[in-house]
């Protein structure tokens, strides 16, 4: 049992230590919050998407460093994820990214509000959050598509094209890499020629009605570098 003065004497050196520690700790933090927070690089741009992400509501679905809703996928590291191009992509119809999927509602964003969408994201993922997110014990590719042992093929030997390794790869799956939305790839150029496929990327609706395919923004070498590369998957 503590005597009055020895109560008192307690209480002051916790009351004391506790708080040289919390202050010690605001202190650190402060010193590091411009470095960690990446703000050297926060341009107009990223301002700009941060008030285009308040003002839609992004966070009553989404979150960004833990904070906001779990409706949607957390997009603190979107961007190292998938990649600008895939994002810019996506935001012009979520649904077709995903079908029968994606609950995400078309905003009508033009090319220059989705860049300054894609630089926030960007910034965000950036930002020094002690591992925020964690990363999965079991990576998400060997979920998305089981990995199977496989000969070795052109799809192991020939280099993926940039815009097939930004955008198809998030449905399609090539030597067990992969989405799983639409068929795995690897045995394409067996089934169709290059004639087929150049007309199926140019407008999936036209060869197939009502097919889940996107058509994707591809210019005509970024087609016919696709085209060339899926034609040899046999």
């Amino acid at each position: 049992m503590l005597s009055k003065s020895q109560a008192r004497a307690f209480f002051l050196g916790g009351t004391f230590l506790f708080s040289a520690i919390f202050v010690f700790l605001t202190v650190d933090t402060l010193r590091q919050n411009e470095s960690r927070t990446n703000a050297q690089n926060m341009t107009a741009d990223v301002l700009k998407g941060k008030e285009i992400w308040e003002k839609n509501n992004c966070m009553g679905c989404h979150t960004l460093l833990g904070e906001g809703a779990y409706y949607a996928p957390d997009l603190t590291k979107v961007v190292e994820r998938r990649g600008a191009t895939w994002i810019d992509v996506f935001l012009d119809d979520p649904q077709a990214m995903f079908p029968g999927e994606r609950k995400m509602i078309i905003y009508g964003f033009n090319k220059e509000e989705k860049g300054q969408i894609i630089a926030f994201l960007d910034w965000v993922g950036k930002i020094d959050a002690n591992g925020w997110p964690p990363k999965p014990n079991i990576p998400i590719d060997s979920i998305a598509t089981p990995q199977v042992p496989q000969a070795k093929s052109n799809a192991v030997v020939m280099a993926q094209p940039e815009k097939f390794s930004q955008l198809c790869v998030a449905c399609h799956a090539v030597g067990g890499k992969g989405g799983n939305v639409g068929p795995a790839l690897d045995h394409v150029g067996s089934k169709f020629d290059s004639d087929y496929l150049n007309r199926w990327l140019s407008d999936p609706q036209a060869i197939k009605p009502g097919t889940n395919m996107p058509k994707l923004p591809l210019t005509d070498p970024e087609r016919k570098d696709i085209v060339t590369y899926l034609s040899a998957l046999k």
